[in-house]
């Protein structure tokens, strides 16, 4: 199977709808696939469904796909670096389904592995634990959650063989490894692409099985939310 593209443009042909489901790995900015997300942006779909940890800031990331309102909804952890996210679920304009962060990560995980719900005492007794089924565990009370699965993931690494085998790279990894299991179809974008047998294997983070399409992005921003330095 040929699996490597030209471009994020090319990748992604075919595969965007309407109304579709999206996980986007990332957290912050930090491992974001903003190749990815620009080619959303482009093809002008819309009602989309986004999984991810938070969304951009207003004019980077996932923030651009709400300044076109391309977004339905988003199941996400975070709202706060983004004032079009929090003025449009304020208005009544976006839905949001929140989740506690480690509560987010294992759903992802969850719907990876084919497991379709599972029982957490995160959140018990909260808002964000209403309408949902709890039951007793040796005299503890757990919410059920359910697992994620998605129609596409958009995933962010630092170095990919041509048969799709990925390496991430330090705090850029977080939640792309987990989404890289979780959806019918995984595109990923990366810095390297080099042949099979030039990674280490006991350093690849995702195996090939799980993407089948990638491209070599070329040139990434990488920017930083909240540049914080001591003074001199």
């Amino acid at each position: 199977m040929q699996k490597v593209y030209r471009h994020a443009s090319q990748a992604l042909e075919g595969l965007l709808e309407d109304d579709m489901t999206i996980m986007a790995g990332g957290f912050g900015l930090c491992g974001i696939p903003e190749h990815s997300i620009k080619a959303i942006h482009d093809s002008g779909v819309k009602g989309l469904t986004i999984i991810s940890n938070n969304c951009g800031v207003d004019d980077f990331g996932l923030g651009v796909l709400l300044q076109t309102r391309q977004i339905k909804k988003m199941i996400s952890s975070y709202v706060g670096e983004n004032k079009i996210f929090e003025q449009q679920y304020l208005d009544g304009e976006l839905e949001l389904e929140l989740n506690p962060q480690g509560t987010l990560a294992e759903r992802i995980r969850a719907g990876g592995a084919g497991i379709p719900a599972f029982y957490t005492k995160t959140a018990v007794g909260t808002v964000l634990a209403e309408g949902k089924e709890t039951r007793e565990f040796d005299g503890e009370t757990y919410v059920m959650e359910r697992g994620l699965f998605a129609d596409l993931s958009i995933v962010k690494a630092w170095k990919a063989d041509t048969a799709g085998n990925l390496i991430y790279r330090k705090t850029a990894r977080n939640f792309n490894p987990m989404m890289a299991t979780a959806a019918s179809m995984v595109v990923a974008e990366v810095e390297e692409i080099v042949e099979p047998g030039e990674l280490d294997a006991d350093g690849i983070h995702t195996p090939g099985i799980f993407v089948q399409r990638l491209f070599k992005g070329d040139h990434f921003e990488k920017r930083i939310e909240q540049r914080t330095t001591r003074e001199a």
